[in-house]
C-alpha cells in the first residue's frame, strides 16, 4: 500500500515547520506528492524524531524554540529597514557600529512579544544588546554592485570569455618558458608535469590576452580545493573545501621563480621527467603526483634556504589563515597518510573515531609528530593563493573593469576537508541533486553535501560568510552555480534514487542579504545560475537584489508556431531529408527563439554552459549522438532540425545575416555570437570553446549509462595554447562579431 501524506496530518506540519516540502511542481507545471517515508527518512536524517504522536509534538517544540533569537545568533536587514523581531524585556538596547560608535535608545513595540528598532542606514556587521541578548545584526545594502546600464534596457558592451581552467595548455610544449624580467609576467615555464593541465600562470596569460581583445572579464570553472592524494577525484563541482585553492593549479615561478624550480628540478633528475600522454585530455592520474613531487622538492628547498622575505610571507599567510588552514592542511596530510590502506576515494568519516574531530587531541597529536607533512600543505595553499592574485592583477592590470569571475559549487564532497572541519553545519547522510526535468528524466544525484539551515541560523551563518568571503577574495565577480539552492535544494535519501528526493527549504532573505553585503564589501558583481525547476518569484528577488540572472539561448525561446519555410529555408536544404520526418514536420510547433531586445536586461547572457552543447556542438547534433551512444533518435534529429530552422530564421529577423542567405552548410557561429551579444544584457560570456569553434561541451550530465562509453567530462584541453587563442583567426571573427554587436545595442 502506498504510504500516503493524508494518513498522518501531524507529519506534513512537523515536515513544513522543518522547512521540507511535502508537495512541489515540476518544471512542466504538474504537482508531485512526496512519500510519507521519505518525509519521515528526512526528518530523521534532520536530527527530528517522527516515530510517533508524541516525537512529533516534541520535535515542533524544538523547531519553535529555535526560532526565538539567542545570544550569538544573527539577525538581517536592508540597509533603512526597520527591524523587527520577537522579544520581551527591557526595550533600552546599545547598537555598536563596525566603526565602534555607539548608540543608545530604546526599541518600540511592535505587536506582542515584538519590538522594532529603526533602520541603520550604514552596511555592515553591528553588534546589538538589549536585555540579555548580544546579537550581530548584519546591514545589507539594496543592491549588489552592478554594471552601469543594467535594468535600463541598453547594453553597456560589456563582454568576457569562459575558461575551464583545467583545459588551458602550453603553446609550445617543447620550449621551456621564462619569465620576463622586464614586465615581472611569467609566460608559462613548461616544467614536467605542465605539460597538460592548466595552471595560474596560463591563466594570467589569458587574461591578457582577452583584456587586449576587448574583454573585461573572465569567468573560470570553480578553483576550489580537491584532493591532492586522489587524481581521480577532478570534478570542479565536486571540491573537498570550497574554503581552499585547487593546488593542481599551482604554477611555482609566479611566487619562487624560474631558478628555484629549475634547481629543483636538477636535484629530482628522472624522477619527474615527461610521461606520454594524450594531448586531447588531462590525464590527472599522471600529472598530478609529478607536481606534487616538483612541489615537495621546492618546499624542502624552501624550508633549508627560502629567501627570508618569502619565509616570512609564507609565515604571514599561515598565521593569518588560522584555525581553519590549519585544519584544511590536517586533512591533506591525513588523507595522504590513510591512503594505502583505505584507498584514495575514502574519507574522513573511515578514519579511526579518534581523528573525527579536527580539533579534538589525536589531531593536534597527529599534526604536531608531522609538522612537515602539515606545512607542506600549508605552504601549497599559500602558493596557491598567490598565484589566484597573480591573475586577478594580471586581468586588472591588462585593463579588464571586472577580471575574474569566480565559480561556487552548490556544495561539497561528505568525505572532504570542509565537511570535517564544519560538522554539524552540514547535512548528514543525504546528497544534494535535482528533480527530474526536461533533460534529466531520472533526476540527478550531485554526491555532493551542502550546509544545514537550521545550523546555520544557529550559529550566525559564519560558515556561508567564511565560503562567500573565501571565493570573493581574489576575483570581481562571483558566479553561483545553482542559486536556486539558496531557495530549496533536492535532497536525495541514502539508497533512493534521484526522482525520489525532497526540497528542503533554505533562509534565502537571509542569505541574499549577506551575499549582497559581502559582494558590496568586495566591490564585486554576482551571477546566478538560476536554471531548471525555478520557484514563482524567485527571478524577481534576484533582479531586486542587484543579482545577474543567466539567459542561455538554447533556452530563450517562445512556444509559438513558426512561419512556413520559405524557399531558402527547412530541412530539405540541411542535405538529405530524413526519412523518419513526420509528413507533417513543418507545421510542428516548435519553440520561436526570443529576439536579442526580449532578452531580460538583469541577466548574463551566453550562448550555452559548460553543461550544454556548444554553438558547433548544437548545430551538429553532436549531444544527440552522445546521448544516444552512437546514432542519434531519428525523432530527436527531426527535432533538432527544426530548431536549427527556427534558429536561423531568428538570426535573419534580427539583422545578423542577410535576409536571402541560403540556409548554411556550415555552422553559423559569428551570426549566433552577434545575435547573443544585442541583447540587453549588461554582460555577455562566451566560453573558450565556442570561440575555437569546438563540438565538445565540456560537461555532458546522466552521461555513459546503460554500459556506454562515459563523456570526457572535466578533462578536455583546448586545441590550441594559450598564447595561440587570441591570434586564432577564427577566434578574431568571433571577437569581432560580439565587439561590433556589443557596440550596437
Amino acid at each position: 500500500m502506498i504510504d500516503t501524506l493524508q494518513l498522518d496530518p501531524a507529519l506534513i506540519r512537523l515536515s513544513e515547520e522543518a522547512g521540507l516540502v511535502p508537495r512541489w511542481r515540476d518544471v512542466r507545471g504538474e504537482w508531485h506528492d512526496v512519500d510519507a517515508s521519505v518525509l519521515r527518512s528526512m526528518l530523521k536524517l534532520l536530527g527530528l524524531a517522527c516515530a510517533s504522536a508524541e516525537q512529533i509534538a516534541g520535535s515542533l517544540r524544538q523547531l519553535e524554540s529555535e526560532k526565538q533569537p539567542a545570544t550569538g545568533m544573527m539577525l538581517t536587514v536592508t540597509v533603512n529597514e526597520a527591524l523587527v523581531f520577537d522579544y520581551t524585556g527591557s526595550p533600552v538596547y546599545t547598537l555598536t557600529l563596525e566603526d565602534g560608535k555607539q548608540f543608545i535608545a530604546r526599541a518600540a513595540q511592535a505587536g506582542q512579544g515584538k519590538v522594532r528598532l529603526p533602520g541603520i542606514e550604514r552596511p555592515g556587521y553591528h553588534r546589538l544588546s538589549i536585555g540579555d541578548l548580544e546579537l550581530t545584526i548584519a546591514v545589507a545594502p539594496k543592491r549588489c554592485p552592478l554594471p552601469p546600464g543594467v535594468g535600463t534596457g541598453k547594453s553597456n558592451g560589456l563582454w568576457g570569455v569562459a575558461a575551464q581552467v583545467y583545459s588551458l595548455r602550453p603553446s609550445s610544449p617543447q620550449t621551456d618558458g621564462v619569465v620576463d624580467d622586464a614586465n615581472h609576467q611569467p609566460s608559462t615555464p613548461i616544467w614536467p608535469g605542465w605539460e597538460r593541465g592548466g595552471d595560474f600562470g596560463l591563466l594570467a596569460g589569458l587574461a591578457r590576452g582577452a583584456a587586449q581583445s576587448g574583454a573585461s572579464a573572465l569567468a573560470i570553472s570553480p578553483v576550489h580545493a580537491m584532493f591532492g592524494a586522489d587524481p581521480q577525484r577532478y570534478s570542479p563541482y565536486a571540491p573537498s573545501s570550497r574554503l581552499f585553492l585547487n593546488t593542481a593549479y599551482i604554477q611555482p615561478s609566479i611566487v619562487l621563480g624560474n631558478d628555484a624550480v629549475r634547481r629543483a628540478l636538477q636535484t629530482m633528475g628522472e624522477t619527474i621527467s615527461p610521461r606520454a600522454v594524450n594531448g586531447n585530455f588531462v590525464e590527472w592520474p599522471d600529472i598530478l603526483p609529478r607536481r606534487m613531487a616538483l612541489l615537495r622538492r621546492l618546499f624542502d628547498d624552501f624550508r633549508q634556504d627560502g629567501p627570508a622575505d618569502l619565509v616570512q610571507a609564507f609565515e604571514t599567510f599561515r598565521r593569518q589563515g588560522g584555525e581553519a588552514l590549519q585544519i584544511h592542511a590536517c586533512y591533506e596530510a591525513l588523507h595522504a597518510h590513510h591512503l594505502a590502506q583505505l584507498g584514495p576515494a575514502s574519507g574522513w568519516q573511515d578514519w579511526s573515531p579518534g581523528l573525527h574531530d579536527p580539533r579534538g587531541m589525536e589531531v593536534m597529536a597527529y599534526a604536531m609528530q608531522h609538522e612537515e607533512e602539515v606545512g607542506f600543505h600549508a605552504f601549497l595553499q599559500w602558493l596557491a593563493e598567490r598565484g589566484l592574485h597573480y591573475v586577478q592583477q594580471s586581468a586588472r592590470e591588462a585593463g579588464m573593469s571586472v577580471g575574474l569571475i569566480v565559480d561556487l559549487a552548490i556544495g561539497t564532497d561528505a568525505r572532504g576537508s570542509h565537511a570535517w572541519s564544519r560538522q554539524g553545519e552540514m547535512l548528514e547522510g543525504v546528497s544534494v541533486g535535482a528533480p527530474p526535468d526536461l533533460f534529466q528524466a531520472d533526476g540527478q544525484n550531485w554526491g555532493l553535501t551542502a550546509f544545514s539551515p537550521r545550523a546555520l541560523r544557529q550559529t550566525a551563518y559564519a560558515a556561508f560568510i567564511e565560503t562567500v568571503r573565501a571565493v570573493l577574495a581574489h576575483a570581481g565577480g562571483l558566479r553561483i552555480d545553482h542559486i536556486l539552492g539558496m531557495r530549496r535544494m533536492w535532497l536525495v535519501p541514502p539508497g533512493a534514487g534521484a526522482a525520489d528526493g525532497v526540497y528542503l527549504n533554505y533562509p534565502m532573505q537571509d542569505m541574499l542579504r549577506l551575499l549582497v553585503l559581502e559582494a558590496w564589501r568586495h566591490k564585486a558583481l554576482v551571477v546566478g545560475e538560476n536554471l531548471g525547476t525555478v520557484p514563482e518569484g524567485f527571478n524577481d528577488q534576484l533582479e531586486r537584489k542587484g543579482i545577474l540572472g543567466t539567459s542561455v539561448l538554447w533556452f530563450e525561446r517562445s512556444p509559438v508556431k513558426p512561419r512556413q519555410p520559405d524557399a531558402q529555408a527547412g530541412p530539405e536544404l540541411e542535405g538529405k531529408a530524413d526519412s523518419a520526418e513526420p509528413a507533417d514536420a513543418d507545421s510542428a510547433e516548435v519553440p520561436v527563439f526570443l529576439p536579442p531586445a526580449q532578452w531580460p536586461a538583469w541577466s548574463m547572457a551566453t550562448p550555452t554552459t559548460h553543461d550544454l552543447p556548444t554553438i558547433h556542438g548544437w548545430w551538429s547534433g553532436r549531444d544527440l549522438e552522445w546521448r544516444a551512444s552512437g546514432e542519434p533518435d531519428p525523432q530527436e534529429t527531426v527535432a533538432r532540425r527544426r530548431d536549427k530552422n527556427a534558429l536561423w530564421q531568428a538570426l535573419k529577423d534580427a539583422g545578423c545575416i542577410s535576409a536571402s542567405a541560403p540556409f548554411p552548410v556550415d555552422v553559423p557561429r559569428n551570426a549566433v555570437l552577434s545575435y547573443v551579444s544585442k541583447t540587453p544584457s549588461p554582460l555577455v560570456i562566451v566560453s573558450l570553446e565556442d570561440l575555437l569553434g569546438m563540438r565538445e561541451q565540456p560537461n555532458l550530465p546522466g552521461s555513459g549509462g546503460d554500459g556506454a562509453s562515459p563523456h570526457p567530462n572535466w578533462i578536455q584541453c583546448l586545441p590550441a595554447g594559450v598564447d595561440e587563442i587570441f591570434n586564432n583567426a577564427q577566434v578574431a571573427s568571433g571577437i569581432t562579431a560580439i565587439r561590433r554587436a556589443r557596440r550596437q545595442t
